[in-house]
């Protein structure tokens, strides 16, 4: 299943409110509402900080997809630290295909993430979602990459000050901050462990154990620490 049928699917099982941009810009263009005017793709997960993996959040994604030139599907992520009228806007994510990440120069590389373990290891949900359109859309997300960027990189304060911040992804066992995850679960009411049984079953593989990163610089990994990066099957 390609984006374009995935993205029909779930609009046909009102699992959520999708939209593809079109494919020049201002064609069809409504000027009321502009480029925000369109329904959201909504998923949660934990973001870290690359600098920091032990600075942690839960991350609201509100996502478009977008297709405008050679570089192929891409989607785009405002990101926000909660879900009310009153969440803040704390930063930008771009996703794209692991085939578009492999044409990259290594030296853009390393702002990109991996959302392997994020799928497998049960950290990144779609709210509200059907557990079928959820599991689609987990599978289409799984092999792609993320730049993400938080431009407030303490929500605590009251405006979004100091230097944006790169962030990075979850991506083995005992990485994700336990009071962080143990509040997104009871948001939600889900249980992250038996969501990791789930997709491990359903997709046929074993969650990655991917070392933290050790530096600002390190290029990510999607599956394994040495050797060829592939993922390994379940039994």
């Amino acid at each position: 299943m390609d984006r374009r049928e995935l993205l029909s699917a779930l609009g046909a099982l009102g699992a959520v409110p999708v939209c593809t941009a079109v494919g020049t810009a201002g064609a069809a263009a409504d000027p009321r509402k502009g480029p925000l005017g369109h329904d959201h793709l909504h998923v949660c997960g934990i973001h870290m900080a690359k600098a920091n993996p032990k600075l942690q959040f839960i991350t609201h994604h509100y996502c478009v997809g977008h297709k405008r030139g050679g570089a192929g599907d891409v989607f785009q992520c405002m990101l926000f630290d909660g879900t009310g009228s009153d969440a803040k806007l704390i930063g930008v994510e771009y996703i794209i295909s692991d085939a578009a990440y492999r044409k990259l120069p290594d030296e853009e590389k390393k702002y990109w993430h991996p959302h392997t373990y994020e799928v497998l290891g049960g950290g990144l949900i779609a709210p509200g979602m059907d557990p079928k359109a959820e599991m689609d859309v987990m599978e289409f997300v799984m092999t792609t990459w993320g730049k993400a960027w938080h431009t407030w990189p303490n929500p605590a304060e009251d405006i979004p000050t100091g230097t944006p911040m790169l962030i990075w992804s979850l991506m083995g066992e005992g990485q994700v901050d336990k009071n962080v995850l143990a509040q997104r679960d009871r948001q939600f009411n889900i249980d992250t462990k038996k969501l990791c049984e789930t997709r491990g079953k359903a997709l046929g593989l074993e969650p990655p154990n991917v070392a933290l990163p050790p530096d600002v610089n390190y290029i990510g990994r999607q599956w394994t620490d040495n050797g060829k990066d592939e993922p390994t099957r379940k039994k």
